[in-house]
């Protein structure tokens, strides 16, 4: 499918489980997916247009734990974690709905430097998410889906906190996860 003049998704992906066995089903799995168009799907239904680039990374439950410890104090594995590189979110939703950007406590510092901009032709680059393979794995298992719909589904979430969505309220997870569901209702409607 060509894409649109101005709407380019570029996705990268990098797979390190913690085996060879768990690699190679993450990427048998990946093959038969269409990722980006599981992007541009999530950018769509939340109304963003322009052209985006981000990281997946499919972890093992060792490499995810660490992260969660380090960034969210909690010391266990976890599905899914996203590291928006914006400073405030890209998408407009309800305050409730969405992550606050940090205060701006280095303004007066001298030793802060410009911030980053991404050159037009290369998309706004909204950062990393990281799926545990074998977490993803289990959930799936135990909610009866498909390991593609589970995957997908932890997918459109990283990308809906990558954009400014955020699960922490009652009202944010529930319009997360009313989306997800949504989105994934379109994309495997297509398949």
């Amino acid at each position: 499918m060509a894409e649109a003049e101005g709407e380019r998704y570029l996705v990268e992906v990098y797979i390190d489980t913690d085996s060879d066995e768990e690699n190679e089903a993450a990427t048998h799995v990946l093959e038969t997916l269409d990722i980006e168009e599981a992007v541009r799907q999530t950018l769509r239904a939340v109304h963003i247009e322009q052209p985006v680039t981000l990281t997946l990374v499919i972890s093992g439950d060792e490499a995810i734990q660490a992260l969660n410890k380090q960034y969210r104090q909690q010391d266990k594995p976890t599905d899914v974690l996203s590291f928006p590189l914006l400073d405030k979110p890209l998408v407009r939703a309800p305050a409730e709905w969405l992550w606050q950007a940090p205060e701006d406590t280095m303004a007066d510092d001298a030793t802060q430097g410009p911030a980053f901009v991404t050159p037009d032709e290369l998309g706004t680059n909204l950062g990393d998410i990281i799926i545990s393979w074998p977490t993803m794995l289990r959930q799936a298992h135990e909610a009866g889906h498909a390991v593609a719909y589970e995957l997908l589904f932890l997918l459109c979430h990283g990308v809906l906190h990558l954009l400014g969505y955020d699960d922490q309220t009652e009202a944010g997870y529930r319009e997360m996860v009313r989306q997800q569901e949504e989105i994934l209702a379109t994309l495997f409607q297509k398949g």
